[in-house]
């Protein structure tokens, strides 16, 4: 057999050549692992790699011509290796560190979490009550029996008092402190509980703590925690939530109770009806329970009304004047009005829920069934 021609064997080298610039451009532009090792695969696999089948051509030649021929061949493996080993290290530098976040992939979806009901009717509450020019208020939840009590027309013999009621502790304790939030003025007085004996029942307390710290007008609403001797069952619990309002002024009277109310309770249900039927509390005279209508059977009767076509919803009433007097205000000069909602009862009513326990439950199939803001 005559040997090949060196020309044709070099002629081919020399596309092969070509045909490595235009592989290493593209291995360039796509320097993955995947893309190097098919690089390595084509030109320098034991099976089907061109250097392989360069080298395999070698007898093909005669004796004098393989030395050159050896030579191409090796400079082009050399070439390819180099490349090889520059692309390697090139993606090793811009490779992550193991553990480190890809701030290019897709962010994972978190769950939004959803406002707890209670704190939803809470907020609605002090928005309406915010718009009107009312300050709120916080105050201590452990209190003594001059601000919760006696200040507030309840003498020592008060049903109130007896101790199915009220939860008081085994010894008095000093140091819990209020504080008056008073929108943009900055203004916010700390005062001392001395001699604090219970929990409070209501947060009517804070109207004494604010009217002895500041003369009339009085605008104000306070939301908290209250607490009470009751069983836990699917309308009371031993703690729930409370808001007070109090307003003083000159010439306040029960139109300017019933106008708020009517303002609030609007905002809360809807396109309600309110009315106002006498009661008694000891802190207010003349009192007054409010009732909307009931909005499952839009007045005309149904299980949830008891038939009656109202739903209670809270208790109000014109300041007392021995609450004026206690605090230091002429109830010849000013009149006032304030009522007391507790957050649960609306919150039950809003949303048709029938288990004052269910809010306390944390109940994420319960919670995620309200706004999520």
């Amino acid at each position: 057999m005559n040997p090949t021609p060196l020309a044709d064997l070099l002629a081919l080298v020399r596309q092969h050549e070509e045909a490595l610039a235009a592989a290493l451009d593209a291995a360039a532009g796509d320097n993955t692992a995947d893309a190097v090792t098919s690089l390595r695969n084509g030109w320098l696999g034991r099976k089907g790699g061109v250097v392989t089948e360069l080298m395999a051509k070698m007898p093909q030649l005669a004796a004098a011509d393989r030395r050159e021929f050896g030579q191409r061949v090796n400079a082009l493996k050399t070439r390819v290796e180099a490349a090889i080993a520059d692309l390697e290290a090139a993606r090793r530098a811009t490779a992550r560190p193991a553990g480190a976040v890809d701030v290019s992939l897709p962010a994972r979806a978190i769950p939004l979490g959803h406002t707890h009901p209670l704190m939803h009717v809470r907020r609605q509450i002090e928005d309406v009550f915010t718009r009107m020019g009312y300050e709120i208020l916080e105050g201590p939840e452990v209190e003594d029996d001059y601000h919760n009590f006696e200040a507030l027309n309840m003498p020592p013999d008060h049903p109130a008092r007896d101790m199915q009621d009220t939860l008081y502790l085994a010894a008095p304790i000093d140091g819990s402190t209020w504080g008056v939030r008073r929108g943009d003025t900055g203004a916010v007085p700390d005062a001392q509980v001395r001699g604090a004996t219970l929990l409070r029942t209501h947060t009517s307390a804070m109207q004494i703590r604010y009217m002895q710290t500041y003369p009339p007008p009085v605008r104000v609403i306070v939301p908290g925690r209250v607490y009470r001797r009751d069983n836990l069952d699917l309308t009371h619990t031993p703690m729930f939530h409370q808001f007070e309002g109090l307003v003083v002024g000159e010439g306040i009277t029960l139109a300017d109770l019933k106008g708020t109310l009517d303002a609030m309770l609007t905002a809360l249900f809807g396109n309600v009806r309110v009315r106002l039927r006498p009661s008694f509390f000891p802190y207010t005279e003349p009192s007054a329970e409010v009732d909307i209508s009931c909005q499952r059977c839009d007045g005309r009767g149904c299980a949830i009304c008891k038939q009656t076509g109202w739903l209670e919803i809270l208790g109000s009433g014109l300041v007392h004047p021995a609450v004026f007097e206690a605090v230091g205000y002429d109830p010849e000069r000013v009149s006032g009005f304030a009522f007391g909602i507790g957050v649960e009862r609306v919150a039950m009513l809003k949303y048709g829920v029938d288990d004052i326990r269910l809010f306390y439950e944390n109940d994420l199939r319960f919670l995620e069934q309200f706004p999520a803001s």
